[in-house]
Parts: structure tokens; C-alpha cells; sequence
């Protein structure tokens, strides 16, 4: 648990696909928020000591034995609780009220209609007035806890917004963290800063402080060695380190021959020429492809690079002089994905290589700064630390680089074509004026070859799918919709260019079911 010196929200969460969004709210409001599952909820509110706790939806019907509850500490503290969905019916139902299934469903958009005024409405909703929101239950409250009041309801929820005024307790059928509930945003504001009384004061220039006091405090005079992966996170993560233990950290940029056209180039500059940070370039492409070569397993490929960077980093630190830590940019949503919610071995969407399965030799302990920050924090943080905005504004890039965008056996043939067309496609965004619109864009080389015909030859060439979405923090996403013009003309662009291309497929998957990336 992080020691933080501002006012903080605990999330409780109960296997909700879009809990990280409620910490996203949260956090909008400049109080800083923590997820903690439930099996551990009860350890994290003592260490915490939150101002409120928000209790998240989950997959979970309240009514069957052995569904997940909150810690009766939380309710026996006299904080602030908010329940949303799952939440709030394990709320009701830890409190005395009555919870059924088998009730009508509702899933999507519906309407709450207001009954009676509430702080949680404030400046918000009216009574007498229907608001839209974005509803997902099979079960509902039947009888409400003693000293409870209803507030508001939905066709299918007749308990659709419940709350004890007197105790500060909050529950809301409905997902206000999602877009698809337009005012949702803002109840959880009210929530948060005037029913819970949190001043907001939580901001990256607050967290650029206290980060730099834990990173001294955890080093002391050992030496840091931070691997960077020509990504905005290990880029901020290494000049934050920097600035608070200096010449102690010596950065290792591996160039694995999945890189970006030119990213070797542009990160050298970057570190050695403006921050004047120890810097060790390793070309490694050999290596990599090697191992690499008839993997086409996308968990074998992560898991591969991952073990390949470990060791890599252990052979530069010997070479250094020796290093007690590894400094990695591990983000928060990272850290969330790759560990299963209920302990299983079936929940892990996918591995991140630098989360998690290192090396038990491994004789480095870990810094990771950036643990708890989502992207977009991550780029403040960046802009605040003075890193150029063009380096800080880039869409993000996987640790596994290109053998994650190149299904099926990864090769240096491939990664060249990749490359081409990928630069390609990020020129032609920029050149419309479209780069910052977008949360990720990149090429994707399909294991696939079709025929073709250029001239008046016969081809047989490799297919490149094209990639672009629209996010708030990646956990969830929808394709961007360009101009078909526009694809047409990017098509032709890398058809005509890149040699061992000859056709190109525009990828319309949103997040979920798709993933951004495509292994």
C-alpha cells in the first residue's frame, strides 16, 4: 500500500470489467483512489485509512451462497460508502435489505426517474426529471435496509438509486463510471468531494514530489539500472528516477530489432544529448529474433522477450559495475490486467512482460514509480518533468514492440516491411491533423499472403491491417472512424512504397471484445 498524504478513496472491487474506470473518476477529481479486491479489502481500509470507499459491480449474484461481501469494518467505521450495482445490492444486503434474481433484466441504456432530492443530486439531477443511464443487472433489490430512503428508479430497478442520508451510504443500480451515463461523472464528483469531503488536492506536480521521496527512501545509495523500451513510460519513469538520485541510475536501452523505423535513433538523442543520462545501447537483434524464430504462440512470445530483456539487464548491470535495482514504467492498468481478480488461473487477459514472472535469480529489487498511474496521468507527469511534447504525446508502444503486431513467426523480413508501413500510416495521421485524436494507431502484418496484381505482374504478397482507436485509459475502446478516403489513400500510399505488401484491411474491433493490440 502506498503511503500518500492527501485524502484517499478506496475501491472495493468485486470483479467488474470497468472498475478501473471508477478510479479514473476519482482521480479526475484530484483525489487519489487504490483498487483492492475484496479478499484483501478488509487489510487495505486499515492500512488506508480512506476518507470513503466505493464498492464496485461485479459478475456475482448477492443472493447465492458464498458471493462476495465487503469487510463489516468499512460499514462499522462510519465513512462514506457508495455501492454501485454489485455494490450496492451487497451493501443493502450486508445491512438487512433483500436481494432477488431471477427478476426482468436490464442490460444498456435505460432512464432513472428522480423521486426525492438527494446531496448525491446536487447541482445534478431534479426531482420530478428522467436522466439516461447505462444499467447491467439480473438481480434487484426488494425491501431496502432500516433507515434507507428511495431516490430514484428505472422500469426494471424500482430500487434504482438508494441511500441513507444520516450515514453517508450511497448505492446506485446504474455504472455512472461509464461515458454511456452522461451525468455519471458528476454524481461521483459530488459523491467524492462534498459528501465525502475530499479536497482535491491530489496532482501530478504532489505526485512528482512524493514519487522522488520514495524512490531516495527505497534506494538510499544502491544503483538503479532502468531499462527503456523507446515508450513514453519507461521514458518517464527513467527521468523521474533521475532527478531523484541522479548519475545512481544508468539506463539500458535494448534495441531488440522490434522497434519502431528509427526509435533507436530518437531515444539515444533523447537521453544523452537533452537529460545527459548514463545511457548503454545494446544492440540485441539477433538475439531476439533468435529466440524468436518459429515461436508463433502470442503468451510464448511475451514470455520469451520478457525473459530475454531480464537477462539482458542482469549481463549490462555486471557489466556497469553491478546495480541492486530494476526500474521499470509499469502502469497501473499493466498491473490490473495481468493478475486474475479471483485468484484462478482463467481471468488474465494477457502477460505484460515487465509484470510479474521475473526470474526467481533475478538479484534486483524493483523500482516501478509509475505503478499506480494510468496513461494519461503518465503524460502529465511527462509534460511536468519537462519531457518534449512530441515525445510525450506519442500513442503508446507495447513492450514486445512488433512481434505482438506481427501474428504467427516473427522475422527480420517482417519486421522491415512492418516498419515501412507503419511509418507510413502515422504520417499520413499526422499530415490530416489527426494523431491527437486518436489514443493508438499502428500497422499490423497479417500471417496471410493474396494475390495481387501491380502492373501487369502477379503478386503474392503479405496483407497489412491497419489499426485505430478512441480511448480514455485503454482498458476500454471503440475504432476510430476515418474517412474511407482517407484509408484509400494510406492504402495506396503502402501498397505502392512497401515492398511485400499488397493488400490493406482497416481493423473496426472495438475493446471489448477485441483487444488494441492484436496479441
Amino acid at each position: 500500500m502506498t503511503e500518500h498524504h492527501h485524502d484517499k478513496i478506496l475501491i472495493v472491487d468485486f470483479g467488474s470489467q470497468v472498475t478501473q474506470l471508477i478510479a479514473r473518476r476519482v482521480r479526475e477529481e484530484g483525489v487519489y483512489s487504490e483498487i483492492v479486491p475484496f479478499q484483501s479489502a478488509g487489510k487495505a481500509f486499515a492500512e488506508m485509512k480512506p476518507k470513503a470507499v466505493i464498492l464496485s459491480g461485479g459478475p456475482e449474484s448477492v443472493h447465492e451462497e458464498g458471493s462476495p461481501r465487503a469487510p463489516q469494518a468499512i460499514f462499522d467505521s462510519g465513512v462514506p460508502v457508495l455501492g454501485i450495482c454489485y455494490g450496492q445490492m451487497c451493501m443493502a444486503a450486508q445491512l438487512g435489505g433483500e436481494v432477488e434474481g431471477g427478476h426482468h433484466r436490464e442490460f444498456g441504456r435505460a432512464e432513472v426517474e428522480v423521486l426525492e432530492e438527494a446531496p448525491l443530486f446536487e447541482g445534478v439531477w431534479t426531482k420530478g426529471e428522467n436522466y439516461p443511464v447505462w444499467m447491467s443487472h439480473g438481480d434487484r433489490i426488494t425491501k431496502l435496509p432500516p433507515g434507507f430512503t428511495r431516490f430514484g428508479v428505472s422500469p426494471n430497478a424500482p430500487y434504482a438509486v438508494i441511500g441513507d442520508a444520516a450515514r453517508n451510504y450511497y448505492g446506485l443500480m446504474f455504472h455512472p463510471e461509464v461515458i454511456h451515463t452522461p451525468n455519471g461523472a458528476a454524481l461521483i464528483r459530488n459523491f467524492v468531494r462534498k459528501i465525502a469531503g475530499c479536497a482535491g488536492d491530489w496532482s501530478m506536480k504532489a505526485f512528482r514530489e512524493e514519487a522522488i521521496a520514495r524512490i531516495r527512501a527505497q534506494v538510499g545509495q544502491g544503483r538503479v539500472i532502468c531499462g527503456l523500451s523507446g515508450g513514453v513510460d519507461s521514458a518517464v519513469a527513467a527521468v523521474l528516477i533521475h532527478e531523484a538520485i541522479g548519475d545512481q541510475l544508468t539506463c539500458v536501452f535494448v534495441d531488440h530489432g522490434l522497434l519502431r523505423l528509427a526509435e533507436g535513433k530518437k531515444v539515444v538523442a533523447l537521453f544523452r544529448d537533452s537529460y545527459n543520462i548514463p545511457l548503454v545501447h545494446v544492440d540485441a537483434e539477433e538475439t531476439f529474433l533468435g529466440a524468436l524464430a518459429g515461436v508463433s504462440d502470442p503468451e510464448t512470445k511475451r514470455k520469451t522477450i520478457g525473459r530475454l530483456f531480464i537477462e539482458v539487464f542482469e549481463a549490462e548491470a555486471k557489466k556497469v559495475g553491478g546495480a541492486d535495482f530494476l526500474a521499470q514504467g509499469t502502469l497501473y492498468p499493466d498491473v490490473i490486467e495481468s493478475v486474475s481478480f479471483t485468484g484462478g488461473p482463467s481471468v488474465t487477459i494477457k502477460s505484460h512482460h515487465n509484470v510479474g514472472g521475473l526470474p526467481e535469480r533475478m538479484n534486483m529489487k524493483l523500482v516501478e514509480p509509475l505503478r499506480e498511474l494510468f496513461k494519461d496521468e503518465v503524460r502529465v507527469l511527462g509534460r511536468e518533468l519537462g519531457l518534449p511534447e512530441a515525445f510525450v504525446s506519442r500513442h503508446p508502444f507495447p513492450g514486445p514492440g512488433l512481434a505482438i503486431r506481427i501474428p504467427g513467426e516473427v522475422t527480420k523480413e517482417k519486421c522491415d516491411i512492418l516498419r515501412l508501413a507503419d511509418e507510413i500510416y502515422l504520417e499520413e495521421i499526422r499530415r490530416a491533423g489527426l494523431y491527437d485524436d486518436i489514443w493508438q494507431a499502428f500497422a499490423v502484418l497479417l500471417p496471410v499472403r493474396t494475390v495481387g496484381v501491380m502492373g501487369d505482374g502477379r503478386t503474392y504478397d503479405f496483407v497489412c491491417g491497419l489499426r485505430a482507436v478512441t480511448s480514455v485509459d485503454g482498458m476500454t475502446a471503440d475504432f476510430y472512424p476515418f474517412d474511407m478516403r482517407f484509408v484509400g489513400h494510406v492504402a495506396t500510399r503502402i501498397i505502392n512504397e512497401v515492398r511485400g505488401i499488397n493488400r490493406v484491411v482497416y481493423d473496426v474491433t472495438s475493446k471489448p471484445p477485441g483487444t488494441i493490440e492484436w496479441e
